[in-house]
């Protein structure tokens, strides 16, 4: 083999770091779906009651979770919060949060106004943090929400909802009218935190949101960065900050 053909020393190392990279993203995705399995499964088995994390005399918190999970998916960013003095407020009427974007903002603004709740921080994952979204801009007249966390939520879509054929999941395409729509309205992105994971196998296209905050947790996964210290410290953070 002539000199300057086939692999050549200086690109062994690349392509060591770039098998090891695949091979840490795939672990990654294993683990992750460990995480949800167990998650579920304690969310289905626990008997705590949303009302037992409703006092306190920080901002409120709003929880949104992302779609197929219930409210106790997200213990762990709901544990921090209550223990740092924020009342935490959850939408039982969501239930599995299979319904529209729109249709789901819509019971939450209901939630929101029914309880007079204002100065409020919504803390979303995945698809509830494109509920929260739309809330803040278009079903929000009174100003109620100060800010979103939002945590792996897929602004712009997926490359990979278009092949599935659950309509709740295919409504992730990029191509969708409203989820584009809701991309290109900038309004209010200054208000949003957006988290995310340097790996997440449901969203290749990441979850950077122009003109946001945007924070990159050194985890993979779409799930498990709910229970990443890291991720508790920037979520407490951005709930402290002033309007």
């Amino acid at each position: 083999m002539s000199a300057g053909q086939g692999d050549r020393p200086a690109d062994r190392p690349a392509a060591r770091r770039s098998f090891r990279s695949r091979l840490r993203d795939l672990g990654s995705w294993v683990l992750d779906y460990v995480y949800a399995i167990r998650a579920q499964g304690r969310g289905a088995m626990s008997r705590t009651h949303p009302d037992d994390f409703a006092t306190g005399d920080r901002a409120p918190v709003l929880i949104i979770p992302g779609i197929y999970e219930s409210w106790h998916f997200m213990r762990p960013v709901i544990d921090v919060l209550h223990e740092r003095g924020h009342p935490v407020h959850v939408v039982t009427l969501l239930q599995r949060n299979r319904r529209p974007v729109v249709e789901s903002a819509a019971i939450v603004a209901d939630y929101l106004e029914n309880r007079d709740l204002r100065d409020v921080v919504i803390v979303a994952h995945s698809k509830g943090g494109l509920i929260g979204k739309y809330l803040m801009t278009q079903l929000d007249p009174d100003g109620r929400v100060r800010r979103l966390i939002a945590i792996s939520t897929p602004f712009s879509g997926s490359r990979y909802a278009r092949y599935l054929l659950v309509p709740s999941l295919r409504a992730f395409a990029g191509s969708n009218p409203h989820l584009a729509a809701l991309a290109a309205d900038l309004r209010l992105n200054n208000r949003v935190v957006s988290i995310f994971g340097r790996f997440d196998p449901h969203i290749p296209e990441g979850s950077v949101l122009p003109g946001a905050e945007n924070v990159l947790i050194d985890t993979g996964g779409h799930f498990r960065i709910l229970s990443h210290p890291e991720t508790h410290r920037q979520v407490l953070a951005a709930a402290a900050q002033q309007a």
